[in-house]
């Protein structure tokens, strides 16, 4: 294993802490220093770069990215066991972080933002889906940060990054690729975490893109929960959902009607999107 720094071995250091995963928080911890390495390494050269990490745990992969040479790093960290652990760290790189001890889905991030800023994390599995959409729909957009690295279960991965006609294309799909360029980077298995989850894991790399003002976030949610809400139907009856004239939403995206929502372009759903408010006051 990768010798990063002079701190202790991971496993010595969640031995010394008592840190045992605990399942309610989400918590698979990473502990091969190579692969947080390389987890690091994939949202680009760091240096100059702030960046913000979510649920570091024993903190194996903020100290690979303090040694990729990140500016500093802000770790938001809800377990109390970990912030000794997190302390050391910040001991062995003076002035380069700081651990926030709170919840995540309770943290305004455009407030730590300072200069480029970067998210980087391992996130825990039980909150994943709902921080990513909601960093995805701040507005105004882009927001503050410059990319997104992150670890997700294979099969959010799979959605996040799907396109139409695949099996896990849906409404994440719809926004992440509405927003951001999105790539799966690698997969990580099962042993290489402690304790090792039920499924393949993937790290996730999104790079924000500019989009138009003609389309509000409000808007395109409730065409995409529409649409998908019976996705095997054909469009002409699942977007009788959204309680606007079908026929004006066809109409704006060009469709027939007998196609189902898995097929459709993400530009289909921005054009009924665009379409909403004219159609409400019909």
């Amino acid at each position: 294993m990768t010798q990063i720094d002079n701190l202790p071995p991971l496993r010595e250091v969640i031995a010394e802490h008592g840190l045992r995963a605990k399942k309610e928080l989400g918590q698979n911890f990473l502990l091969d220093l190579n692969l947080t390495s390389r987890i690091a390494r994939v949202a680009g050269p760091l240096e100059g770069f702030r960046v913000i990490e979510v649920g570091p745990g024993p903190g194996g992969l903020t100290r690979s990215l303090l040694a990729e040479g990140a500016r500093d790093v802000i770790a938001i960290e809800r377990d109390p066991r970990a912030l000794p652990a997190l302390a050391q760290i910040a001991d062995a790189y003076p002035g380069r972080l700081t651990v926030i001890a709170g919840d995540a889905m309770e943290i305004d991030y455009r407030l730590l933002a300072d200069g480029p800023t970067r998210i980087i994390a391992n996130l825990p599995y039980n909150i994943a889906t709902p921080l990513l959409t909601g960093w995805l729909t701040m507005d105004p957009w882009p927001n503050f940060f410059e990319s997104l690295t992150l670890m997700f279960q294979r099969e959010v991965a799979e959605r996040i990054c799907a396109k139409p006609s695949e099996d896990p294309y849906g409404r994440l799909g719809v926004l992440a690729g509405w927003r951001s360029e999105a790539r799966i980077a690698f997969n990580v298995g099962r042993q290489a975490f402690v304790p090792p989850p039920n499924v393949t894991s993937a790290v996730v790399h999104l790079t924000p893109k500019p989009v138009g003002d003609d389309v509000t976030v409000k808007n395109l949610e409730l065409i995409t929960r529409s649409a998908f809400g019976q996705r095997r139907k054909m469009v002409r009856q699942s977007l009788k959902a959204a309680g606007v004239p079908v026929e004006g939403l066809l109409a704006a995206a060009g469709l027939k009607g007998d196609e189902r929502a898995e097929d459709l372009p993400i530009e289909a759903f921005l054009a009924m999107a665009r379409a909403l408010p004219a159609l409400r006051r019909q």
